[in-house]
């Protein structure tokens, strides 16, 4: 696991911290509608305020490619924040330059201030030095606590890393700590539950995990391509039928390297995709060719239950089914249920991320008892796929 500070580590008595946190909440009518992201940085803030340190938070919000956009303004999610951290937040209208610099001047001990969107300037996502060192200027030590950014090398994500003392925040200490037991250094046997529409957008993924687990467990309209590429019929499911090739490599691979991949033994069919839609069970081999499948059926599940259950470690990304609609999200919700029963009795470590999942865990009822569930989407899915993220990789003891 990649050997990294955290604010233990750092002097911060009468210091300002640049605290680069996730702010990018969902607003509607100008007002934050989910606070999920700005409530987990409170620890952080609280901890820096508790070792004497004056947190300066430094976030983006939406994409505006390096312009002002009046809505992508910082100063939208202001009273979530203050809401959170139950304080004021000070705010200064842009991130670098003279108002910046007198805010920061006018800050007292017990202060938050938090500056404008950082993606108003070309330098962020260019990853500009002058653009770091402008916003470096600002603080005496750097705290990283946006994990979702960390694949992104942007100047306050990884540029002012290399010029100020710099930690991950208690959120990022968490995911990696997390992350690592998962597929660093986990407790065998692993399996990883990945489920979604397409391979074509996880063969990274699917090809980094069959080194590191133990058992695959492929549904949703992947595990359709899977049924495809071993010649048998699927009816109008959704398939890609040109990745069956590539689908017949990861299995062979597999194979050789004794991971055991999971398909499903019986599917759900149906003739429309609606809610309630009539439907049946039958094996995987036998879709009728008017019919599509749109979940995996109770033998699968009792199959997963029954592997899940000889396992130490967990990961989770996608859902078996059409989750969105009952009743094709039966098997996700049951193997979620039963990962959920697992962890709770402490004979699993289960640790779940990216878009869909948190959304059917949540739907489940099963996201509370997961050891850890990650928020951060496009970070979480490239440490899946086993690449280096930049923003971690920057805060490496050297």
């Amino acid at each position: 696991m990649a050997d990294f500070n955290t604010i233990d580590d750092l002097e911060l008595d009468g210091k300002v911290v640049l605290v680069r946190v996730d702010l990018n909440a969902p607003v509607e009518n100008g007002r934050v509608t989910d606070t999920t992201r700005i409530e987990k940085i409170v620890p952080t803030v609280n901890d820096i305020q508790e070792k004497g340190g004056i947190p300066v938070l430094l976030a983006h919000f939406g994409r505006p490619k390096g312009q002002r956009v009046d809505d992508m303004s910082l100063k939208l999610v202001l009273p979530a924040l203050e809401a959170a951290l139950g304080q004021p937040v000070k705010f200064a209208e842009e991130a670098i330059g003279g108002p910046a610099k007198r805010a920061v001047a006018d800050l007292q001990p017990g202060d938050v201030l938090l500056l404008e969107n950082t993606r108003f300037y070309p330098g962020e996502e260019a990853n500009d030095s002058t653009f770091a060192a402008s916003l470096g200027a600002l603080g005496q030590a750097y705290v990283n606590d946006a994990f979702s950014a960390a694949h992104r090398a942007h100047a306050s994500t990884e540029g002012l890393a290399h010029l100020l003392p710099a930690a991950a925040g208690r959120l990022m200490e968490a995911e990696l700590k997390a992350l690592d037991a998962a597929l660093g250094n986990p407790q065998r046997p692993v399996a990883a539950v990945v489920g979604g529409a397409k391979v074509s957008t996880k063969l990274d993924l699917l090809g980094n995990l069959i080194d590191k687990v133990d058992h695959l467990i492929i549904g949703g309209g992947m595990a359709n391509t899977f049924l495809v590429a071993q010649g048998i019929e699927i009816g109008t499911s959704l398939a890609e039928r040109d990745m069956a090739e590539t689908a017949r490599e990861i299995m062979d691979k597999a194979e050789r390297g004794g991971c055991s991949i999971h398909l499903p033994a019986d599917v759900v069919v149906a003739r429309e995709f609606k809610a309630g839609a009539a439907n049946e069970t039958v094996a995987a081999d036998a879709c009728p060719a008017d019919a599509m499948i749109l979940d995996a059926g109770p033998q699968t599940v009792a199959a997963i239950r029954q592997t899940l259950a000889s396992c130490r470690t967990l990961i989770w990304n996608g859902p078996l089914g059409a989750f969105e609609i009952a009743p094709f999200d039966a098997a996700t919700n049951a193997a979620a249920q039963a990962a959920a029963e697992l962890t709770r009795a402490g004979k699993l470590t289960s640790v779940a991320g990216g878009g869909d999942t948190v959304a059917a865990l949540n739907k489940a009822g099963a996201a509370g008892d997961f050891t850890f569930i990650s928020t951060a989407g496009g970070a979480f899915l490239e440490w899946m796929e086993g690449k280096e993220l930049p923003g971690v990789a920057a805060l490496n003891k050297r």
